[in-house]
């Protein structure tokens, strides 16, 4: 019998919630843009869903791949790619789901972060699921230090591109609609993440 780490890996809380909720369901597409080492794509692969991803580090994507190799040795190595999130390859709406866990504060100015979205929800199919965490300064706004533009550097120390709620309304009206209420979490007053989920206008 699997424990339950063996089952779900190290899933992100929130997309679990997306799981329990039946928004990701048995036989749709789902495409991790920005995967890292994949710890949101365990259950996906042992559960037999037709699983995608694409990070910018090499060594990211080929511990997925392996990590297929293992738990859905079917799935093609195509499937998994060395691309950026704003320059994936993949065909124009081939999902009907994309996880984009802790990719977006990378962004280096705004019309990176604009790249970055459209190339996330280029491969995403109308009314499809957009599944997005990335850093805010949401409910910490007076502990942020201004760098330039969109970017502050953390208490924690490090610098990040910050949206905050305005900025997701805007995208969300233009792109969108919410399929949940905003939702952030404050972790020990270092650090804001925003939980944003969006079906993809038709």
């Amino acid at each position: 019998m699997l424990t339950l780490h063996q089952q779900f890996g190290q899933i992100d809380i929130y997309l679990f919630d997306q799981l329990l909720k039946g928004r990701i369901a048995p036989g749709l597409r789902i495409l991790d843009a920005g995967c890292g080492s994949g710890r949101n794509l365990v259950y996906l692969l042992r559960e037999g869903y037709e699983v995608y991803a694409a990070d910018a580090d090499a060594r990211a994507v080929e511990t997925v791949r392996s990590m297929a190799h293992q738990l859905a040795p079917l799935l093609p190595d195509g499937n998994f790619r060395v691309e950026a999130v704003e320059e994936m390859s993949f065909d124009e709406v081939c999902a009907d789901v994309v996880i984009s866990s802790a990719v977006f504060h990378f962004a280096r100015d705004d019309a990176h972060f604009e790249r970055m979205l459209h190339g996330s929800l280029r491969v995403l199919k109308p009314g499809g699921l957009f599944f997005c965490r990335l850093a805010s300064s949401i409910g910490i706004e007076s502990q942020i230090e201004h760098v330039s533009g969109r970017r502050y550097k953390l208490p924690d120390g490090s610098e990040r591109y910050l949206v905050d709620e305005a900025l997701l309304e805007v995208f969300t009206e233009r792109l969108g609609e919410l399929a949940d209420p905003l939702k952030t979490t404050i972790v020990q007053d270092q650090r804001a993440m925003t939980t944003w989920v969006m079906h993809k206008r038709l």
